[in-house]
């Protein structure tokens, strides 16, 4: 089972600076797309970002020109540089990742996967 684990997460003022890491592990064959998605309290889970294997990326609105994403593909990493940081920004921020698995045994398989998530806490 392909595996996310994320690091970066933390608490801000409004204006400074986080990047969030996110490294996946496994049988991996390839990686289509990673993403970065937050959830803010009492809120639903919502795309901010997405990077394909060719590095075409897209973000939300309220995000750009502030957050980039980027990966590094000979590590299955995708990050998030996010600057200007503003309250409204603060949430559990999720990486998401999609792609194909190569097993041992059981052979390729689709795979759909989230990493358990990182606080980042802006403050005013």
């Amino acid at each position: 089972q392909v595996r996310l684990v994320e690091s970066g997460g933390g608490l801000v003022q409004a204006g400074g600076s986080l990047r969030l890491s996110c490294a996946a592990s496994g049988y991996i064959f390839s990686i289509n797309t990673m993403s970065w998605y937050r959830q803010a309290p009492g809120k639903q889970r919502n795309l901010v970002a997405t990077v394909t294997n060719g590095g075409v990326t897209n973000y939300i609105e309220s995000v750009k020109g502030r957050f980039t994403i980027s990966r590094d593909n000979a590590k299955n990493t995708v990050y998030l540089q996010m600057n200007s940081l503003k309250p409204e920004d603060t949430a559990i921020y999720y990486c998401n990742a999609v792609g194909l698995e190569r097993r041992p045994i059981a052979g390729d398989a689709d795979f759909t996967t989230w990493g358990q998530g990182t606080q980042v806490t802006v403050s005013s």
